[in-house]
């Protein structure tokens, strides 16, 4: 039993403080200030590869979209379209790994896209990131992103804002 003088176990034990972020993700370090950041900069790529119909269908149980043009392919093209198709949402969801491993997301203060295109079976998907505005004095960085595939569809166009040190 527990003594009444051991406060790890009073409460089910004590909380550890946050992990800080890995400053390098995927041999890319995570930019922590505006200091060295000039507009053109480019930020890290990430690279998803011949996308399959489990990819929509993993993505619908995680936001909840079964909207079965995702993944059901007599009705996609029963409704006019070549075939199933992702979610808006998964494309912007695997823009915002660029985000996620170019800044902690504590310092994350905007993400926002605008869809151009669909992203089908089979495709490979490049998102990027570029610095477009800096405020130094207040410390803020402007991004615009993109999600294209290898065969040069813009898929998603987008920003973030990270407000650094």
């Amino acid at each position: 039993t527990a003594s009444d003088d051991d406060p790890t176990e009073a409460d089910g034990g004590t909380a550890e403080p946050e992990p800080v972020p890995d400053p390098t993700v995927d041999e890319f370090e995570r930019v922590r200030t505006v200091d060295d950041l000039e507009p053109g900069d480019t930020g890290p790529t990430v690279v998803v590869e011949d996308l399959e119909r489990q990819h929509f269908v993993k993505y619908a149980g995680a936001s909840g979209d079964f909207n079965p043009i995702h993944y059901d392919e007599p009705f996609a093209t029963g409704a006019g379209n070549e075939s199933v198709f992702g979610q808006g949402m998964f494309t912007a969801g695997l823009t915002s790994r660029v985000v996620a491993n170019w800044f902690d997301l504590r310092d994350v203060s905007s993400f926002g896209v605008r869809f151009q295109s669909r992203v089908f079976p089979g495709d490979t998907v490049v998102a990027t990131g570029e610095v477009g505005e800096i405020d130094r004095d207040a410390g803020t960085v402007e991004t615009e992103l993109e999600a294209r595939t290898t065969d040069g569809e813009t898929l998603l166009t987008g920003t973030a804002t990270a407000d650094l040190e």
